[in-house]
């Protein structure tokens, strides 16, 4: 037995410090957290009102920042009589993502998520993810990716499509079939152009809906079961089947991998397509950093379109444009783990906000890279802004947990590298094409973040990615 500010608390001590087994009674402040979410009616039903009014004028994202930026980085909200907690601290979020991985679980998120990503590492803890992770680990370590000839393909199909066309396009769609190009060659062994394009089509437009109704399940907690609706239940049949048809032909060609799951190989695309499509629509409205990094790619490619490795190493702008790009919209924007044993935060407690933060069993905590990548303590007075040119000097260099575009821990993005590599190798080759892309006459630029957004697992525009594009 111990006492800690004052209270009867019981813990075991292992190698990793003390673990708290049960909190007995709690009278004093220092474990409270230092903020709450205001709400006008009772049951929190006054935040989920606002929430639902700005999701419906697609800037909920927006509409909270001014809120979250005042009530501080860590806050208590309570939605129907249950509690939760938001964070987007960096040591708050790397304690519950590594430092105490084990303390935490998906919670009611599995089945929330379950009809729409399967059984995977998206689904799953424990002994199943460790064992789902390594067998898609093994797609990432093939060499044909290493010298980036495995996107020559798609890249062209795509630059093909973009020829074609005339007009304002919208790249988002482009992008999406893209992405299934890739993602379904490197994990499936063949590439999507080998299904109907009426399939593709199905597949995207299910893909997208079941996204959404996902996430609306998501915050519902533990009563997302009463959420699952006929329309949603055919999307998600859509998209199994789908994957389901490249399993089943991936297998007939080899018996390797018999056991991996489907359901990582899907949701992977949208990570992917997310990078690519908020690049350029960053790009075509900052004219000047578009200039600049045409002038590096022609300086170090010049005209050669057998792009590798080494030259996408050698355009150190394209790289502090990845970073900015994931900074201000990361794929996955907000994500939530459940607490598996009373546990603690670091910070947050207390009436300074600077003491610890129990976390009972059970309870919800919300962590959110998109606030955290926003915070002007962190990256400056111009936080809100998009300015590559922040990557190149030392300012954040030791930037840490407060940059997690790929998640972090033993949970990290395994697609890291083949997403950062694709995109730059996208991105180079749109711009040898057509340098002269550009955003559509009279195409209204708002201030970054205040665009319309749609919010589902992940993050998009609500309004596409249109271009100009002519060729050179």
């Amino acid at each position: 037995m111990a006492t800690i500010s004052g209270q009867v608390t019981s813990f075991s001590v292992d190698d990793n410090g003390i673990r708290y087994d049960a909190l007995f009674t709690i009278e004093e402040n220092d474990y409270q957290v230092h903020s709450k979410l205001p709400s006008k009616w009772p049951l929190g039903l006054g935040v989920l009102y606002q929430q639902w009014k700005a999701n419906a004028d697609k800037r909920l994202l927006a509409f909270q920042q001014p809120f979250l930026d005042e009530l501080g980085p860590s806050l208590e909200i309570e939605i129907l009589g249950s509690i939760g907690y938001t964070t987007f601290d960096p040591e708050n979020i790397e304690a519950a993502l590594s430092t105490r991985f084990d303390d935490y679980c998906l919670g009611s998120r599995r089945g929330a998520m379950f009809p729409f990503l399967g059984e995977g590492i998206f689904t799953q803890d424990g002994g199943p993810w460790k064992h789902s992770r390594e067998l898609l680990r093994r797609p990432f370590l093939k060499t044909h990716y290493q010298d980036l000839k495995g996107f020559k393909e798609p890249v062209q199909t795509l630059l093909t499509k973009l020829s074609s066309s005339s007009g304002i396009i919208d790249l988002q769609p482009l992008f999406f079939q893209f992405t299934l190009a890739t993602t379904t060659a490197l994990i499936f062994g063949q590439p999507v152009e080998s299904s109907e394009n009426d399939q593709q089509d199905s597949f995207a437009s299910s893909f997208d809906h079941a996204s959404w109704i996902t996430t609306l399940r998501s915050r519902l907690t533990d009563l997302y079961w009463i959420y699952k609706p006929s329309h949603f239940r055919a999307a998600c049949r859509i998209v199994q089947e789908f994957a389901d048809g490249f399993v089943t032909r991936a297998l007939s060609a080899s018996s390797e991998d018999k056991k991996g799951t489907v359901s990582d190989r899907y949701a992977f695309i949208d990570d992917l397509y997310a990078e690519y499509r908020d690049i350029s629509f960053l790009l075509i409205r900052h004219p000047d950093v578009l200039s600049r990094l045409r002038s590096e790619i022609q300086s170090v490619i010049g005209t050669d379109t057998d792009v590798t490795r080494p030259h996408i190493q050698k355009i150190g702008f394209l790289r502090c444009i990845l970073n900015e790009t994931l900074r201000l919209y990361p794929p996955i924007p907000i994500n939530v783990r459940f607490a598996n044993k009373t546990t603690w935060l670091p910070r947050g407690g207390g009436p300074d906000g600077k003491s610890s933060i129990l976390v009972p069993k059970g309870v919800g905590l919300g962590f959110v890279p998109y606030y955290m990548h926003r915070r002007k303590d962190i990256y400056g007075e111009d936080a809100m802004d998009y300015r590559p040119a922040r990557w190149e000097g030392p300012e954040l260099a030791n930037v840490g947990w407060a940059y997690m575009p790929f998640h972090g821990g033993p949970r990290l993005c395994l697609g890291k590298d083949f997403a950062l590599m694709e995109a730059s190798y996208l991105t180079v080759r749109i711009l040898q094409e057509f340098p002269d892309i550009q955003l559509p006459p009279g195409q209204p630029v708002v201030p970054t973040g205040q665009e319309k957004q749609e919010l589902t697992v992940f993050l998009r525009s609500a309004d596409g990615c249109k271009v100009v594009v002519r060729t050179s």
